[in-house]
């Protein structure tokens, strides 16, 4: 590589658990990308723990999700993003639990591939851009050889990889019908979208490897529907029908854990107490482990100011994954935060307005491209848009930190999505769930 950075830290002590990212991505200790992920320490130990919470908890796992079925689900979700190392590291671990299952998921995963994201906007001026989608449909065969609730587990799964924009109380009722309870389903939830961050994290670092010293031509820009230009209504408790830069809040379809019954290991996972007061996160404390190593995951990767991407614009690569994946609440939460940070709030507006195809000039156009490449599954970043990325001035470190909150709002567009909805706000604090 070209660039150098600082000197790598030594690898990972032995006898602990090795880096999954890493081991996905085939880095080496020692070597260009290694050193690229130990430049944000926090960042990688907490996506780690974040694996090992939902994968290997060292606690009492939440909920009565098997071990077997999170390696089911894991070995699917890889299956459906198109990256086979990573379907065959969950694959071999659902063989030693429950082997009869191996074959089955992956043949389910074969027939559930499809390009995304899709879905429908509420009636309204956005439904111009409306992309219709399969609903996924397992053979009868299969659905014997995995049983009633791991195929509910499933069909929630593609779900929320390819469209989670079309969520609806009603999915949340059928999980429960399978038999999966309130701390089932925010595992579940919580296992593919950390798997929507992760699988993205990795691609794109292979991407980054591969491509830094490419010459590929920068990828065009295309057209696509725009939403009819409208005039907002913000009547509270509405549900809002465009993109807004407006306050939002967000109420729960399940329901959260009681504040006064929140125990110190709660209290741990939702890291700041003010977060208490939020029906977002004490329903996201019904997994207190993996909450504890997302939240801090997602504060380093946006509010650690050592170098890398300004805060605007990684605010601006989670405000464009959110505007593609069409979930209203994030994209208006990091748009006000990178119209506050760039003071560039008409640009930000034509983001919003207008999509991910709209002209804010040439170096947001590459870092909004970039991010939605990131964010289409499977994903479609190529060398040519690490080029563009380094034309318009940005260094490894910036391109990984555009990469990293580019994936975390997949993982966080597929939570507030799929788990409750969003409202104009009615000035009650306690509905505004504020993503972090």
């Amino acid at each position: 590589m070209t660039e150098l950075l600082q000197e790598p830290q030594a690898p990972a002590v032995s006898g602990q658990p090795a880096d999954v990212i890493d081991q996905l991505a085939g880095i080496a200790a020692g070597s260009w990308l290694d050193g690229l992920r130990r430049a944000r320490p926090e960042t990688r130990a907490q996506a780690q723990k974040t694996h090992q919470a939902l994968f290997s908890p060292a606690a009492p796992a939440a909920g009565q999700v098997a071990p077997a079925e999170r390696h089911a689900v894991a070995a699917f979700v890889s299956g459906l993003h198109r990256q086979p190392h990573a379907a065959d590291f969950h694959l071999r671990a659902l063989q030693a639990l429950a082997p009869q299952w191996a074959g089955a998921v992956a043949q389910a995963a074969d027939a559930g591939r499809t390009r995304g994201p899709y879905g429908r906007y509420p009636a309204g001026p956005l439904a111009i851009e409306d992309q219709v989608g399969p609903e996924f449909a397992l053979p009868e065969a299969l659905q014997a050889v995995l049983g009633t609730r791991l195929v509910a587990g499933l069909r929630h799964a593609h779900f929320l990889v390819f469209h989670p924009r079309d969520a609806q109380p009603g999915r949340l009722r059928a999980l429960e019908a399978a038999g999966w309870t309130a701390d089932d389903i925010v595992v579940l939830s919580q296992l593919v979208a950390f798997l929507s961050f992760q699988l993205r994290v990795v691609a794109g670092l292979q991407v980054l490897e591969a491509g830094w010293d490419s010459d590929a031509p920068v990828p065009q820009r295309s057209a696509c529907a725009k939403a009819a230009p409208a005039q907002e209504t913000a009547a509270p408790g509405a549900e809002p029908v465009v993109f807004t830069l407006a306050e939002l809040d967000w109420q729960p379809w399940l329901a959260p854990l009681d504040e006064a019954a929140l125990t110190p290991r709660h209290h741990a996972g939702l890291v700041d107490a003010a977060r208490a007061k939020s029906p977002y996160f004490r329903l996201l404390a019904r997994d207190p482990d993996t909450l504890g190593a997302r939240t801090r995951a997602d504060k380093d990767i946006f509010y650690n100011p050592e170098a890398g991407l300004p805060r605007a614009e990684r605010e601006l690569a989670a405000a464009a994954a959110s505007r593609r994946n069409g979930c209203i609440y994030c994209a208006s939460v990091h748009a006000r935060f990178a119209s506050h940070f760039a003071r560039r709030r008409d640009d930000v507006q034509r983001l919003l307005d207008e999509g991910v195809q709209a002209d804010l000039g040439p170096r947001w156009n590459a870092i909004v491209d970039a991010a939605v490449a990131l964010t289409d599954t499977p994903h479609g970043l190529t060398a040519g848009h690490i080029a563009s990325l380094r034309q318009q001035g940005l260094d490894a470190r910036a391109v990984a930190d555009l990469l990293h909150a580019a994936a975390f709002f997949n993982w966080a567009n597929r939570l507030m999505l799929s788990l409750g909805s969003a409202a104009y706000s009615q000035g009650l604090e306690g509905g505004r769930a504020t993503v972090r």
